[in-house]
């Protein structure tokens, strides 16, 4: 089993309605849904762009999925994050954008905000104890022989290579598109979304995500309110 802790919004909030549909999945209750009409793209080319991220559910990294050490529980994560989010002041993320990061579609703020950089820092900080070691496949996994020094020495130290300075806020709507689709894609993804991001998001929540066996879906097994 794998834990990660990330930003997700709400169960009520209009974009996770429409990231489900985009995605084929609700993160929170697991199910199946039904596509978005009029995108440009077919049933089967969406569900092959989106498998990645299906996969991971609709979220903004903060601290990836880890296995816990042997000396930690469930239950004591889950007793540290209600209060470390209750500790942290909720904050309006700048609006979101969709912008392609190397071949893959994503949402991410339209400017820097310092204060996501900061509790992003403070979360892969304050949980590192329940982190257990990267496995030497794990570390292959991240292909280290293509890091910097920098984020090679993130992931042997919080076990994820962009963290700290390197950290970037994404919230990933598709895999690894190639260059041929790049055009079809980035409209059936601003078809999709654009209509839903004028406004700004609040960032108002951890969301403790599972991964319940090796291969499955992630889903939403909590979410911590921030503030009091």
């Amino acid at each position: 089993m794998r834990y990660a802790i990330h930003f997700t919004p709400t169960p009520n909030d209009p974009l996770t309605a429409v990231a489900a549909a985009w995605l084929g999945r609700d993160v929170y209750s697991g199910e199946s849904v039904d596509p978005p009409p009029a995108t440009g793209l077919g049933m089967q080319e969406i569900s092959y762009h989106t498998a990645l991220p299906r996969r991971y559910g609709f979220h903004g990294l903060v601290k990836a999925p880890f296995r816990l050490n042997d000396d930690v529980t469930e239950a004591m994560l889950l007793r540290e994050l209600m209060c470390f989010a209750g500790l942290q002041q909720p904050f309006e993320l700048p609006p979101l954008e969709i912008a392609r990061i190397g071949s893959v579609f994503s949402l991410i703020p339209s400017w820097p905000c310092d204060k996501l950089g900061f509790l992003a820092a403070s979360v892969v900080q304050a949980f590192e104890r329940y982190r257990a070691p990267l496995s030497d496949a794990e570390i292959d996994r991240a292909d280290p022989d293509q890091l910097s020094a920098a984020q090679l020495t993130n992931l042997h130290r919080w076990g994820h290579p962009y963290v700290m300075e390197d950290f970037r806020f994404q919230m990933p709507l598709t895999g690894s598109v190639s260059q041929s689709d790049f055009v079809r894609v980035e409209h059936a993804v601003r078809v999709v979304f654009e209509p839903h991001l004028s406004r700004k998001l609040s960032f108002n929540n951890l969301a403790l995500f599972v991964e319940d066996e090796p291969g499955a879906p992630f889903r939403v097994h909590s979410l911590h309110p921030m503030g009091r």
